[in-house]
């Protein structure tokens, strides 16, 4: 008998809203009331203005500073970093590339998605902390943006992680983070990714149709819930759609 799995608690109601707010403030940094401003009001003013408290905006700031976004500065207020606010798909944070197609002002959807249920080889198990033998789903699709081919992504995820009668009805054409928080009751809170610059197998390019002399980003990534549990294992296979950028920051 399959065990249904209790979902994970999430994070305390303060860290909702202070990020909520943080997410918040960034737009309206990027092209909202604060879009023309090089330093943000007083926390107080912006407390007031959005009807919270100042520990909320004093959190929500904390978290814009420490993704670069802006610089507290004792005597002086909150500096908007403009040139990092302006930055688009960012390699140091959790992002999802379906959000980063619609800010793209493109639509994008997934076609050739195939679900295939493996044994774990030893690799592939030390990675998702299983045994190996164990079953594994590996789910691969093309993602593109309108009608450009922009991803091949190959994700494989522990079987047990949902019901067997289900994985069948189950649409992997959608981001697989909202089918482990739907099914699984799992939210991803980090992952660790390894970045090169590849020719990719000839499935990869030919399902993309990149010409030969086009590289492919690969990133491959282990996707971590809360305390530390990997959960999936991913390549995915980026073209020259995509602009990255990285924040290095000296502390």
């Amino acid at each position: 008998m399959t065990k249904t799995r209790r979902p994970e608690a999430g994070p305390p109601g303060g860290a909702v809203i202070s990020q909520q707010i943080a997410a918040r403030l960034l737009e309206e940094l990027r092209q909202g009331c604060y879009a023309a401003c090089e330093r943000l009001p007083a926390e107080v003013e912006l407390a007031a203005g959005l009807g919270v408290s100042r520990t909320v905006i004093r959190d929500a700031l904390a978290e814009l500073e420490r993704e670069g976004y802006v610089e507290r500065v004792r005597g002086i207020g909150t500096v908007v970093n403009r040139p990092v606010v302006a930055l688009g798909d960012r390699l140091d944070q959790k992002f999802e590339y379906n959000a980063m197609i619609r800010a793209m002002g493109r639509t994008p959807h997934a076609d050739h998605v195939t679900v295939e249920r493996l044994a774990a080889d030893g690799a592939l198990a030390a990675r998702l902390d299983i045994e190996p033998g164990q079953p594994v789903l590996m789910i691969q699709k093309r993602v593109l943006a309108d009608r450009l081919p922009v991803i091949w992504s190959v994700d494989y995820l522990a079987a047990a992680l949902f019901p067997p009668a289900l994985v069948a009805r189950l649409d992997f054409s959608r981001p697989v983070f909202d089918i482990l928080e739907e099914v699984a009751g799992l939210s991803v809170t980090s992952t660790v990714a390894h970045v090169a610059a590849v020719l990719g197998d000839q499935k990869a390019r030919n399902t993309l149709a990149v010409q030969p002399h086009e590289a492919l980003l690969l990133l491959e990534e282990v996707s971590f819930t809360k305390l530390a549990r990997p959960v999936m294992y991913s390549l995915s296979y980026y073209t020259s759609f995509f602009d990255f950028a990285l924040l290095r920051k000296k502390f």
